[in-house]
């Protein structure tokens, strides 16, 4: 019998338990046409009520893909020339909750966090194929100046990711809270 697609899945990372669940969200253009594709991954620390879930948001975009039919699996996220990942996969889903918590993310923090997939995907599918580069990506791809999927140099801090006080990649910065 096949599983509930809906029913949270379990992750226990370094002693810790999760509860994941993915969902695709749209909204709907004045033609009803289904625009502004995501994917969201929701990580919540459990028991209930001991840390504030993390929310990964993939947003469809320039040289990005997110699941919206064929040839793509329900689960697949990626850039359309680089790293990709399955959602569907728990190692997909523990690479992602690792790159979080080396950026910073806290979570016995009581708030709910939302932080940019596609600044985490590269540094995740690399651990996950065994190249693991504890500085992150070198660039974060996301929305940079008002371009969405453009690439950020180096030297410059990707909006929806950082601030620009807090450039280096391991800044909690990264992460904001979607609630007080």
């Amino acid at each position: 019998m096949p599983r509930h697609s809906k029913k949270p899945r379990r992750l226990v990372a370094d002693g810790r338990v999760y509860m994941w669940t993915m969902r695709h969200s749209h909204r709907r253009d004045a033609e009803g046409r289904p625009v502004d594709c995501s994917q969201t991954l929701t990580l919540s620390p459990q028991p209930a009520g001991t840390g504030g879930p993390l929310r990964i948001v993939f947003a469809a975009g320039p040289g990005r893909y997110v699941p919206g039919g064929a040839p793509f699996g329900s689960g697949d996220v990626g850039f359309i020339r680089g790293a990709d990942l399955n959602l569907h996969e728990p190692g997909a889903v523990r690479a992602l909750l690792d790159v979080a918590l080396a950026g910073g993310w806290q979570p016995g923090e009581q708030r709910a966090v939302e932080v940019d997939g596609w600044c985490l995907l590269e540094s995740a599918a690399a651990a996950r194929a065994g190249d693991t580069n504890p500085e992150g990506p070198s660039a974060c791809v996301g929305d940079v100046g008002g371009r969405p999927g453009a690439t950020a140099p180096e030297d410059s801090p990707c909006r929806w990711c950082m601030t620009d006080q807090q450039a280096r990649w391991g800044s909690a910065a990264r992460f904001k809270s979607t609630r007080p």
